[in-house]
Protein backbone atom coordinates (compact mmCIF):
# COMPACT_ATOMS: atom_id res chain seq x y z
CA UNK A 1 0.00 0.00 0.00
CA UNK A 2 0.86 3.16 -0.84
CA UNK A 3 2.09 5.89 1.62
CA UNK A 4 0.62 9.58 1.63
CA UNK A 5 3.03 12.23 1.22
CA UNK A 6 3.64 14.34 4.55
CA UNK A 7 3.61 17.98 4.63
CA UNK A 8 5.27 19.02 7.74
CA UNK A 9 2.17 21.78 9.42
CA UNK A 10 4.84 24.31 10.57
CA UNK A 11 5.80 24.29 6.66
CA UNK A 12 1.83 25.16 5.99
CA UNK A 13 1.91 28.47 8.88
CA UNK A 14 5.30 29.71 7.60
CA UNK A 15 3.76 29.53 3.72
CA UNK A 16 0.72 31.55 5.06
CA UNK A 17 2.50 33.79 7.19
CA UNK A 18 5.04 34.91 3.99
CA UNK A 19 1.58 35.11 1.84
CA UNK A 20 0.26 37.60 4.66
CA UNK A 21 3.41 39.59 5.00
CA UNK A 22 4.18 39.84 1.09
CA UNK A 23 0.76 40.80 0.73
CA UNK A 24 1.07 43.63 3.57
CA UNK A 25 4.79 44.34 2.50
CA UNK A 26 2.75 44.56 -1.58
CA UNK A 27 0.17 46.67 0.14
CA UNK A 28 2.36 48.97 2.28
CA UNK A 29 4.74 49.22 -1.26
CA UNK A 30 1.47 50.45 -2.71
CA UNK A 31 0.10 52.80 -0.59
CA UNK A 32 3.72 54.40 0.16
CA UNK A 33 4.66 54.88 -3.83
CA UNK A 34 1.45 54.11 -6.30
CA UNK A 35 -1.58 54.67 -3.95
CA UNK A 36 -3.72 57.94 -3.52
CA UNK A 37 -2.24 60.44 -1.34
CA UNK A 38 -2.79 64.02 -1.84
CA UNK A 39 -5.95 65.32 -0.24
CA UNK A 40 -8.40 67.83 -1.28
CA UNK A 41 -7.16 70.33 1.01
CA UNK A 42 -5.31 72.74 -1.25
CA UNK A 43 -4.96 73.53 -4.77
CA UNK A 44 -1.15 74.15 -4.56
CA UNK A 45 1.57 73.67 -2.26
CA UNK A 46 4.40 76.47 -2.00
CA UNK A 47 8.00 75.21 -1.21
CA UNK A 48 9.76 78.92 -0.53
CA UNK A 49 12.87 79.39 -2.00
CA UNK A 50 15.78 78.45 0.76
CA UNK A 51 13.41 75.59 2.57
CA UNK A 52 14.65 72.86 4.02
CA UNK A 53 13.07 69.70 3.85
CA UNK A 54 12.19 69.53 7.62
CA UNK A 55 10.20 72.98 6.65
CA UNK A 56 8.48 71.39 3.69
CA UNK A 57 7.47 68.01 5.30
CA UNK A 58 5.97 69.95 8.48
CA UNK A 59 4.16 72.34 5.61
CA UNK A 60 2.28 69.51 4.38
CA UNK A 61 1.39 67.80 7.79
CA UNK A 62 0.14 71.09 8.88
CA UNK A 63 -1.93 71.79 5.96
CA UNK A 64 -3.17 68.04 5.79
CA UNK A 65 -1.91 67.73 2.17
CA UNK A 66 -0.78 63.82 2.07
CA UNK A 67 -3.10 61.02 4.26
CA UNK A 68 -0.26 59.65 5.50
CA UNK A 69 2.66 61.87 6.12
CA UNK A 70 4.70 59.28 7.59
CA UNK A 71 4.62 56.73 4.78
CA UNK A 72 5.53 60.63 2.37
CA UNK A 73 8.41 61.14 4.65
CA UNK A 74 9.63 57.54 3.95
CA UNK A 75 8.90 57.47 0.33
CA UNK A 76 10.52 61.16 0.14
CA UNK A 77 13.93 60.11 1.74
CA UNK A 78 14.09 56.80 -0.65
CA UNK A 79 13.38 58.93 -3.57
CA UNK A 80 16.56 61.55 -2.23
CA UNK A 81 14.21 64.60 -2.03
CA UNK A 82 15.39 66.12 1.08
CA UNK A 83 18.93 66.60 -0.83
CA UNK A 84 16.88 67.82 -4.14
CA UNK A 85 14.46 70.42 -2.81
CA UNK A 86 13.01 73.33 -5.20
CA UNK A 87 11.15 76.02 -4.53
CA UNK A 88 8.09 76.75 -6.55
CA UNK A 89 4.21 76.68 -6.71
CA UNK A 90 3.08 73.20 -7.19
CA UNK A 91 -0.25 71.98 -8.54
CA UNK A 92 -2.25 69.52 -6.13
CA UNK A 93 -4.38 66.79 -7.58
CA UNK A 94 -6.47 65.22 -5.51
CA UNK A 95 -5.59 61.19 -4.91
CA UNK A 96 -1.80 61.80 -6.38
CA UNK A 97 0.57 59.33 -5.43
CA UNK A 98 3.42 60.48 -3.71
CA UNK A 99 5.67 59.35 -5.92
CA UNK A 100 4.03 61.45 -8.26
CA UNK A 101 3.77 64.16 -6.03
CA UNK A 102 7.83 63.92 -4.93
CA UNK A 103 8.65 63.68 -8.67
CA UNK A 104 6.98 67.17 -9.11
CA UNK A 105 8.52 68.68 -6.31
CA UNK A 106 12.06 67.17 -6.46
CA UNK A 107 12.43 67.84 -10.13
CA UNK A 108 10.94 71.28 -10.00
CA UNK A 109 8.05 71.08 -12.09
CA UNK A 110 5.78 74.10 -11.00
CA UNK A 111 2.96 75.36 -12.33
CA UNK A 112 3.37 79.04 -13.66
CA UNK A 113 1.36 81.86 -11.96
CA UNK A 114 -1.52 83.11 -14.71
CA UNK A 115 -0.68 87.03 -13.71
CA UNK A 116 -3.42 89.21 -15.04
CA UNK A 117 -3.41 92.78 -14.18
CA UNK A 118 -5.81 95.85 -15.20
CA UNK A 119 -7.71 99.17 -13.77
CA UNK A 120 -4.37 100.00 -11.56
CA UNK A 121 -4.43 103.16 -10.27
CA UNK A 122 -1.44 103.32 -7.96
CA UNK A 123 2.06 101.66 -7.85
CA UNK A 124 1.64 100.73 -4.60
CA UNK A 125 -1.95 98.95 -5.61
CA UNK A 126 0.17 97.50 -8.13
CA UNK A 127 3.19 96.42 -5.43
CA UNK A 128 0.39 94.55 -3.14
CA UNK A 129 -1.27 92.28 -6.54
CA UNK A 130 2.37 91.18 -7.30
CA UNK A 131 3.11 90.59 -3.57
CA UNK A 132 -0.12 89.06 -3.32
CA UNK A 133 0.33 86.82 -6.65
CA UNK A 134 4.16 85.64 -5.95
CA UNK A 135 6.54 84.59 -3.45
CA UNK A 136 8.41 87.71 -2.52
CA UNK A 137 6.43 90.39 -0.30
CA UNK A 138 4.63 93.89 -1.53
CA UNK A 139 7.47 96.27 0.18
CA UNK A 140 10.27 94.57 -2.58
CA UNK A 141 7.88 95.17 -5.55
CA UNK A 142 7.60 98.87 -4.11
CA UNK A 143 10.92 99.35 -4.01
CA UNK A 144 11.51 98.76 -7.21
CA UNK A 145 8.62 100.50 -8.83
CA UNK A 146 9.84 103.93 -6.74
CA UNK A 147 13.06 103.33 -7.68
CA UNK A 148 14.66 106.02 -10.10
CA UNK A 149 17.83 103.66 -10.64
CA UNK A 150 15.54 100.93 -11.98
CA UNK A 151 13.39 103.22 -14.38
CA UNK A 152 16.62 104.95 -15.84
CA UNK A 153 17.88 101.26 -16.34
CA UNK A 154 15.05 100.68 -18.57
CA UNK A 155 14.57 104.20 -20.11
CA UNK A 156 11.96 105.57 -18.01
CA UNK A 157 12.01 107.82 -15.22
CA UNK A 158 9.89 107.43 -11.39
CA UNK A 159 7.64 109.12 -12.72
CA UNK A 160 6.96 107.79 -15.97
CA UNK A 161 8.08 104.04 -14.98
CA UNK A 162 4.41 102.36 -14.86
CA UNK A 163 3.93 103.21 -18.54
CA UNK A 164 6.13 99.89 -18.82
CA UNK A 165 3.80 97.95 -17.57
CA UNK A 166 1.44 96.72 -20.14
CA UNK A 167 -2.09 95.19 -18.48
CA UNK A 168 -3.01 92.25 -20.13
CA UNK A 169 -2.29 88.01 -18.65
CA UNK A 170 1.47 86.96 -18.26
CA UNK A 171 2.71 83.39 -16.97
CA UNK A 172 5.62 83.27 -14.35
CA UNK A 173 6.85 80.52 -12.12
CA UNK A 174 5.93 82.01 -8.46
CA UNK A 175 9.36 82.05 -7.08
CA UNK A 176 10.68 84.07 -10.01
CA UNK A 177 12.31 87.07 -8.26
CA UNK A 178 11.21 90.92 -8.32
CA UNK A 179 13.80 92.58 -10.67
CA UNK A 180 13.21 89.23 -13.11
CA UNK A 181 9.58 89.76 -13.33
CA UNK A 182 10.30 93.70 -13.68
CA UNK A 183 12.45 92.24 -16.81
CA UNK A 184 9.75 90.17 -18.64
CA UNK A 185 7.28 93.14 -18.50
CA UNK A 186 9.92 95.04 -20.08
CA UNK A 187 10.25 92.03 -22.55
CA UNK A 188 6.88 92.56 -23.24
CA UNK A 189 6.57 96.47 -22.94
CA UNK A 190 9.02 96.19 -26.29
CA UNK A 191 6.93 93.54 -28.01
CA UNK A 192 4.17 95.62 -27.80
CA UNK A 193 5.66 98.61 -29.32
CA UNK A 194 5.49 97.45 -32.71
CA UNK A 195 7.11 99.58 -35.54
CA UNK A 196 3.38 99.89 -36.67
CA UNK A 197 2.28 101.62 -33.40
CA UNK A 198 6.00 103.27 -32.88
CA UNK A 199 5.18 104.93 -36.22
CA UNK A 200 1.19 106.05 -35.10
CA UNK A 201 3.18 107.52 -32.42
CA UNK A 202 5.59 109.39 -34.66
CA UNK A 203 2.09 110.67 -36.26
CA UNK A 204 0.40 112.18 -33.91
CA UNK A 205 3.65 113.85 -32.73
CA UNK A 206 4.18 111.68 -29.52
CA UNK A 207 6.59 109.46 -27.71
CA UNK A 208 5.38 105.91 -26.82
CA UNK A 209 5.49 107.37 -23.18
CA UNK A 210 3.95 110.09 -24.01
CA UNK A 211 1.64 108.18 -25.80
CA UNK A 212 1.01 106.56 -22.78
CA UNK A 213 0.53 109.26 -19.97
CA UNK A 214 -1.85 110.66 -22.34
CA UNK A 215 -3.68 107.25 -22.81
CA UNK A 216 -3.50 107.40 -18.71
CA UNK A 217 -5.60 110.51 -18.67
CA UNK A 218 -7.67 109.04 -22.03
CA UNK A 219 -8.73 105.89 -19.43
CA UNK A 220 -9.61 108.07 -16.45
CA UNK A 221 -12.22 109.95 -18.73
CA UNK A 222 -13.83 107.24 -20.50
CA UNK A 223 -16.41 104.99 -19.03
CA UNK A 224 -16.64 103.34 -22.40
CA UNK A 225 -14.12 101.79 -24.44
CA UNK A 226 -15.82 102.47 -28.13
CA UNK A 227 -15.94 106.51 -27.01
CA UNK A 228 -11.75 106.82 -26.24
CA UNK A 229 -10.72 107.69 -30.03
CA UNK A 230 -12.92 110.46 -29.53
CA UNK A 231 -11.75 111.68 -26.45
CA UNK A 232 -8.07 111.24 -27.69
CA UNK A 233 -8.96 113.19 -30.61
CA UNK A 234 -9.84 116.18 -28.32
CA UNK A 235 -6.79 116.03 -26.19
CA UNK A 236 -4.76 115.52 -29.23
CA UNK A 237 -6.24 118.45 -30.66
CA UNK A 238 -5.76 120.85 -27.14
CA UNK A 239 -2.30 119.69 -27.63
CA UNK A 240 -1.92 121.56 -30.88
CA UNK A 241 -2.93 124.20 -30.29
CA UNK A 242 -1.13 124.77 -26.87
CA UNK A 243 -3.91 124.79 -25.00
CA UNK A 244 -3.94 123.38 -21.40
CA UNK A 245 -5.74 119.80 -21.29
CA UNK A 246 -7.44 120.68 -18.27
CA UNK A 247 -8.13 117.02 -17.84
CA UNK A 248 -10.22 116.77 -14.45
CA UNK A 249 -8.66 113.11 -13.85
CA UNK A 250 -5.67 114.70 -13.36
CA UNK A 251 -6.70 117.19 -10.67
CA UNK A 252 -8.17 114.38 -9.32
CA UNK A 253 -4.62 112.52 -8.96
CA UNK A 254 -2.91 115.77 -8.10
CA UNK A 255 -5.20 116.16 -5.06
CA UNK A 256 -4.73 112.35 -4.35
CA UNK A 257 -8.25 112.29 -3.52
CA UNK A 258 -10.43 109.19 -5.47
CA UNK A 259 -13.45 110.21 -3.63
CA UNK A 260 -14.23 113.10 -5.61
CA UNK A 261 -17.09 113.14 -8.05
CA UNK A 262 -17.21 117.18 -8.48
CA UNK A 263 -14.61 118.43 -9.52
CA UNK A 264 -14.64 122.33 -7.71
CA UNK A 265 -12.57 125.13 -8.55
CA UNK A 266 -10.75 124.59 -4.83
CA UNK A 267 -9.31 121.27 -6.33
CA UNK A 268 -8.06 123.02 -9.28
CA UNK A 269 -6.11 125.27 -7.21
CA UNK A 270 -3.72 123.10 -6.14
CA UNK A 271 -0.05 123.60 -7.60
CA UNK A 272 1.05 120.44 -8.50
CA UNK A 273 2.65 119.00 -11.85
CA UNK A 274 -0.16 116.95 -12.66
CA UNK A 275 -3.06 119.66 -12.18
CA UNK A 276 -3.49 120.02 -16.16
CA UNK A 277 -5.21 123.31 -15.44
CA UNK A 278 -2.47 124.54 -14.46
CA UNK A 279 0.56 123.23 -16.07
CA UNK A 280 0.39 123.20 -20.21
CA UNK A 281 1.51 120.17 -22.20
CA UNK A 282 0.95 116.41 -20.68
CA UNK A 283 1.69 115.81 -16.64
CA UNK A 284 4.81 113.81 -16.19
CA UNK A 285 3.74 110.39 -15.95
CA UNK A 286 0.95 108.29 -16.55
CA UNK A 287 -2.29 109.17 -13.78
CA UNK A 288 -2.81 105.29 -13.58
CA UNK A 289 -1.67 102.00 -15.81
CA UNK A 290 -2.90 102.75 -18.91
CA UNK A 291 -4.86 99.72 -21.00
CA UNK A 292 -4.11 98.07 -24.26
CA UNK A 293 -7.55 100.21 -25.70
CA UNK A 294 -6.69 103.24 -24.18
CA UNK A 295 -3.11 103.25 -25.81
CA UNK A 296 -4.41 102.37 -28.93
CA UNK A 297 -7.14 104.81 -28.75
CA UNK A 298 -4.56 107.18 -29.19
CA UNK A 299 -2.81 106.12 -31.63
CA UNK A 300 -5.71 105.55 -34.00
CA UNK A 301 -7.41 108.94 -32.80
CA UNK A 302 -11.18 109.95 -34.29
CA UNK A 303 -10.43 113.34 -36.23
CA UNK A 304 -12.67 116.23 -35.25
CA UNK A 305 -12.87 119.85 -34.20
CA UNK A 306 -13.65 119.58 -30.98
CA UNK A 307 -11.97 120.94 -27.73
CA UNK A 308 -14.59 120.92 -25.28
CA UNK A 309 -16.55 118.24 -23.53
CA UNK A 310 -18.31 117.37 -20.27
CA UNK A 311 -20.46 114.22 -18.88
CA UNK A 312 -23.56 113.57 -20.18
CA UNK A 313 -26.22 115.20 -18.46
CA UNK A 314 -28.18 112.09 -18.04
CA UNK A 315 -25.44 110.18 -16.49
CA UNK A 316 -25.11 107.25 -19.54
CA UNK A 317 -20.75 107.42 -18.98
CA UNK A 318 -20.92 109.33 -22.45
CA UNK A 319 -19.43 113.04 -22.86
CA UNK A 320 -21.75 115.80 -25.00
CA UNK A 321 -18.72 117.35 -27.10
CA UNK A 322 -18.31 120.64 -27.96
CA UNK A 323 -15.85 123.03 -30.68
CA UNK A 324 -16.58 126.40 -28.91
CA UNK A 325 -16.61 127.85 -25.53
CA UNK A 326 -20.12 128.60 -26.32
CA UNK A 327 -21.75 125.32 -26.61
CA UNK A 328 -19.09 124.26 -24.17
CA UNK A 329 -21.09 126.25 -21.59
CA UNK A 330 -24.56 125.18 -22.64
CA UNK A 331 -23.56 121.37 -21.90
CA UNK A 332 -21.83 121.95 -18.60
CA UNK A 333 -24.59 123.93 -17.32
CA UNK A 334 -26.81 121.14 -17.88
CA UNK A 335 -24.30 118.54 -16.03
CA UNK A 336 -24.13 121.09 -13.22
CA UNK A 337 -27.94 121.68 -13.07
CA UNK A 338 -27.92 117.27 -13.11
CA UNK A 339 -25.25 116.93 -10.42
CA UNK A 340 -27.86 119.55 -8.12
CA UNK A 341 -30.58 117.35 -8.82
CA UNK A 342 -28.76 114.91 -7.48
CA UNK A 343 -27.35 116.07 -4.14
CA UNK A 344 -23.99 115.86 -5.56
CA UNK A 345 -21.80 118.61 -4.03
CA UNK A 346 -18.19 116.96 -3.61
Amino acid sequence: MEKKKYFPKFLGITLVILVVVGAFISWKAYQTFIGPSVTDKEKFFYVHTNDTYDLVFARLKSQDIVKHPELFDFAAKKMDYPNNVKAGRYKLIPGMSNRRLIGNLRGGYQEAVKFRFANIRLKESFAGLLGNSFEADSTKFDDILNSEAVAEQYGFTKDNFFSMFIPNTYDIYWNTSPDKIVARFNNEYKKFWTDERKQKAQAVHLTPIEVSTLASIVKGEALHVDEMPKIAGLYLNRLRKGMLLQADPTVIFANNDFTIRRVLNRHLTIDNPYNTYRYRGLPPGPIMMPSIASIDAVLNPAHHDYIYMCAEANFSGYHAFAVTMAEHQVNARKFQKALDERNIKK
